[in-house]
């Protein structure tokens, strides 16, 4: 069972991946109005971590059995961290229901960082797996 789960992952990872960046770009840049739906009363802030977070784990897996993982980690870090900047500066920019919060930045950096620390400590695992 797991080796099947393995190989679903791997053989998705792109496109798991580009689903994340797409639902993050269009849940940031869409009405909020149009797609809450509020079950639990979370932060602004804590959904920025977490969708960052997962966004980076996202694309780190998909470069991680390449050989240069190892290089690529500060580019896929430094582009995580930049999409989120762009997607800040579009909101402000572009809606008027939405605004630029360097709040929301320092969040999405958090979650990067915090998906970063976790993904090299569980490395060595996630290669036996």
């Amino acid at each position: 069972m797991l080796k099947h789960i393995k190989a679903l992952l791997e053989d998705n990872a792109i496109f798991i991946a580009i689903f994340f960046t797409i639902s993050i770009t269009i849940g940031s840049l869409v009405k909020s109005d149009v797609i809450a739906i509020e079950i639990v009363s979370i932060s602004d802030k804590t959904i920025h971590f977490i969708a960052y977070f997962f966004l980076m784990l996202s694309w780190l897996y998909v470069f991680f059995k390449k050989k240069s993982f190892s290089k690529n980690v500060k580019f896929i870090f430094i582009g995580c961290i930049v999409f989120g900047i762009i997607i800040e500066i579009i909101q402000g920019v572009t809606t008027t229901y939405r605004t630029l919060s360097f709040l929301d930045v320092a969040a999405n950096t958090l979650g990067v960082l915090f998906a970063s620390t976790v993904f090299h400590f569980f490395e060595k695992k996630i290669r036996l797996f």
